[in-house]
């Protein structure tokens, strides 16, 4: 049974630009018998409001929480406000400041005279207040003006509610069009898509099919071209599309055939959605994110550079103090990133890249004079994940932090604080993981970021791409415009090692037969396909028993899918590593079992939480739904400290971590990997994947399955090769200096 409050707003405590409420509201009525200390007394709500008015009666309906900061809350999901009745509420609510001019004598003489259900029969015919004595032509026309556009509001929300939108979206979508909403929905519910890309264009179609419109009509057409445009371009990392692949998915997700496709890209073109290339098709934001980026690139490079009359000593002079010794390139690196205003490092595993940041910091603050103080508020760290950013921040032992973080980014409206308007300070900023980065979410930091910044990009090119649209990493590289040092001397190798080694002979596509030898860190187990997932059960079983549990050891899987994919494997994982207990409490949602203990992996950016896509972290504990105040289950998982709360609405966010694929484990290291390996994967085998997944492990690789397939991906060059520009135009743009 769904809960509800009913009774009277009190005041707002905090009001968000999209209605997002904290307030307190005066509770008369409860059907929750956890709530019944509160009536005739108030309590802390929240929800999203169109507008709240003290003399108004609510219901509210929703969920009580108990959040860890503020306390007892109602979590309001939807709401109504009741028409004031009874001659008392109708006086009072004729005589409060909604009604300017209308005194308290004169509401209590419009109640008298139209009795109890006063303000409907208004609503229905306003020549009825002709009734009321002394009740003039212009304050009947103030009264009924303002009851009519009070009523309506709350009536088009309800209408949006009924059409399939939460009380979110409907808010978003009212507080766009405001008194035009009607007509949107009347007109062209499919507008909603171009103004609030936030809300899903599945979901406009729902309310469109709810209002009778035709599958073929070209409104509908024009909102899913947009719709299929960003759903090719996030899921294969294109920067733009071929018009032919746009159609063809158009037509599948509608189930039409449409002959007027020109005539609609021309419509968006126009309208300022998307950029028509010769024969490339692009998002409006992605076209001017490559742009963004090509005139700050060369903004960067074009700028004069610092010079240092005795860099070279001061190195000499570091390198004694920290008892190190760098090699030419390493000392190339340090040189070129205080002297240049862009530089990428870029280098393989174990060839040294943290040591080269560590060293770039302790020079700048040195030859700027810094205090520490002085020195973290010039200086960004930034990483693109949560693991990235905490390994930069132990090598160097200075504050660290994610991208979104950095950029604060406001859940409230889907923006970043820090942006071109409202620029950070700092004036050296060092990005690692590089590779990891899209192009718009490289853009939205060149845009938080002032002229005169100095710029480090740290990366592994050989590395996969991200999982946004673009290849950054390579296009900068590719463009022979920025100074680009290569590191190539390993350090992190002992004699007996062979990770490093393994993952260089991938990197050249030429694998040596020692690879099914075993070193003190290494071992290829060799069993057919068929056999892989008892081998790799015994195989952890084993590891188990040793001492590794699986916050030392990570597996990784190239594929979700089949019987050695890592759907199948992470059930039968969770009952080695954290098997069932009387001790442990457990959930189960669809087909997964959520216990105590076990291994979570994030599948979404929450910056809000402080979470990101690919982080790992173990479940705490948690609640059921007879024991939560939110009379939900609960899991609480926790991130290296940060504790997330989930309820089943957000169970989808979650999975188990036990095993996870190579593409959620990039920007991350850990101690063992074990890494499946068979024919079955085929599809998913090639050089990058495999040359990431080996580099993932920092003291033991353990390889267990079928060496062909092994030997197959490390010859595979085939990956998706994606759709970007932004290599032709960084080269156009210095080719033809204005």
């Amino acid at each position: 049974m769904e809960s509800y409050i009913k009774g009277n707003f009190r005041r707002s405590i905090f009001k968000s630009d999209n209605g997002y409420v904290i307030g307190l509201f005066k509770v008369r009525e409860t059907n929750d018998d956890t709530l019944e200390e509160y009536i005739n007394s108030t309590m802390t709500f929240t929800g999203y409001f169109h507008d709240l008015n003290e003399d108004d009666t609510y219901i509210l309906y929703g969920d009580v929480v108990n959040h860890p900061r503020y306390g007892m809350q109602f979590q309001t999901s939807r709401y109504e406000r009741l028409k004031p009745t009874g001659k008392d509420a109708v006086a009072t609510f004729l005589s409060s400041d909604l009604f300017p001019g209308i005194g308290e004598k004169l509401a209590k003489s419009i109640a008298e005279v139209l009795g109890d259900n006063a303000i409907d029969r208004i609503l229905e015919d306003e020549s009825c207040l002709y009734l009321v004595p002394k009740l003039t032509e212009n304050k009947i026309k103030k009264i009924v003006n303002i009851l009519k556009k009070y009523e309506e509001s709350h009536k088009v929300i309800a209408n949006l509610i009924d059409l399939g939108f939460s009380m979110r979206e409907a808010l978003m979508i009212y507080n766009e069009y405001k008194s035009n909403t009607q007509k949107i929905i009347d007109n062209n519910i499919y507008q909603v898509v171009y103004n609030l890309p936030d809300i899903s264009f599945l979901k406009v179609d729902k309310a469109g099919v709810i209002l009778g419109l035709d599958l073929a009509d070209n409104r509908r057409v024009k909102a899913s071209i947009l719709y299929v445009m960003k759903n090719l371009i996030y899921k294969n990392g294109d920067s733009f599309l071929n018009k032919d692949i746009i159609i063809k998915n158009v037509d599948s997700l509608l189930k039409i055939s449409y002959d007027n496709y020109d005539e609609l890209f021309k419509e968006l073109e126009e309208s300022g959605y998307i950029v028509v290339d010769g024969d490339d098709y692009y998002l409006k934001e992605i076209w001017d994110a490559e742009s963004n980026i090509t005139e700050r690139i060369f903004d960067m490079a074009n700028r004069p550079c610092n010079q240092y009359k005795k860099l070279d000593n001061l190195i000499f002079e570091l390198e004694k103090i920290n008892n190190i010794n760098y090699n030419d390139d390493q000392k190339k690196a340090i040189k070129k990133a205080l002297e240049n205003n862009i530089l990428i490092i870029t280098g393989g595993p174990g060839t040294g890249k943290t040591t080269i940041i560590k060293a770039i910091t302790e020079l700048y603050q040195h030859i700027n004079k810094l205090d520490y103080d002085d020195f973290t508020a010039r200086l960004a760290l930034l990483a693109p994940t949560g693991r990235a950013s905490k390994r930069m921040s132990e090598s160097t032992f200075l504050p660290a932090s994610t991208i979104h973080r950095f950029l604060k980014w406001n859940k409230d409206n889907s923006e970043f604080m820090v942006n071109e308007y409202n620029k950070s300070d700092v004036e050296l900023v060092i990005i690692d993981e590089v590779s990891m980065i899209d192009i718009n979410l490289f853009d939205s930091l060149l845009k938080g970021l002032k002229r005169n910044v100095k710029m480090i990009l740290v990366g592994d090119y050989d590395q996969l791409p991200s999982v946004g649209p673009g290849n950054l990493l390579k296009d900068l590289i590719c463009s022979d415009v920025i100074d680009v040092v290569h590191l190539n001397q390993l350090y992190r190798q002992d004699e007996d090692s062979y990770i490093i080694k393994l993952a260089y002979e991938i990197k050249d596509g030429v694998l040596n037969d020692n690879f099914l030898k075993t070193y003190n860190d290494y071992t290829f187990l060799k069993c057919s396909g068929v056999s892989i997932k008892n081998n790799l059960l015994n195989l952890c079983e084993k590891v188990v028993s040793k001492g590794y549990d699986y916050k030392r050891l990570q597996l990784l899987a190239p594929m979700y899918k089949g019987e050695n994919g890592i759907d199948s494997l992470n059930s039968e994982l969770q009952n080695i590593f954290n098997p069932a207990s009387s001790e442990k409490r457990e959930i189960k949602s669809g087909n997964v079992i959520f216990r105590e203990n076990d291994k979570i992996l994030q599948l979404v950016n929450m910056p809000d939480e402080n979470v990101f896509n690919g982080d790992i972290g173990v479940i705490k504990y948690i609640k059921y739904g007879n024991t939560s105040k939110s009379k939900k289950d609960e899991i609480y998982v926790d991130f290296d400290g940060n504790l997330v709360k989930y309820t089943p609405k957000d169970f989808n966010k979650i999975k188990h971590g036990f095993i996870i694929s190579i593409h959620k484990s990039q920007g991350s290291e850990f101690e063992m990997v074990i890494m499946p390996m068979a024919h079955s994967y085929k599809r998913m085998l090639y050089k990058k994947l495999v040359y990431t997944g080996v580099t993932r492990a920092k003291n033991k690789l353990i390889m267990i399955g079928e060496p062909e397939a092994f030997a197959y991906s490390v010859q595979n060059n085939h990956e998706y090769i994606r759709n970007s520009k932004l290599l032709d135009k960084i080269r156009y743009r210095f080719e033809n200096v204005r």
